[in-house]
């Protein structure tokens, strides 16, 4: 055996450093033995709007606002809830529309309301 100069005997890891190294790089590589799959969608994709004309306002136009249709999710296909008018409430000045909103890892519809 040839002797080993001292400059890197200094520097060298020993063998069982070496393999714990090697065990957490490929740990870290693999993921720690699971694997990243995408889920799907909770719910088919949302249809397009449908055209949908508004009546007149039944009353004074300053006191009804127009509710537009949307779809919702009825547990097995989407269902057309058609637009309505809804009635101005005293001291409320602003129409919020109903949208949908990612909450707690799902979708859920929140309704229209006045602020």
């Amino acid at each position: 055996m040839e002797p080993v100069d001292d400059e890197f005997t200094a520097t060298r890891v020993p063998m069982t450093s070496r393999r714990a190294l090697a065990a957490l790089a490929l740990a870290f590589l693999g993921g720690f033995g699971g694997h990243a799959v995408a889920q799907p969608p909770p719910y088919p994709p949302v249809p397009p709007l449908p055209y949908e004309p508004h009546p007149p306002p039944p009353g004074p136009p300053a006191i009804w606002i127009w509710a537009p249709g949307h779809w919702v999710w009825n547990g097995r296909a989407y269902a057309w809830v058609g637009g309505h008018y809804v009635e101005r409430r005293p001291g409320w000045t602003r129409w919020v529309p109903g949208r949908w909103v990612f909450s707690y890892g799902r979708w859920v519809w929140v309704p229209g309301h006045w602020v």
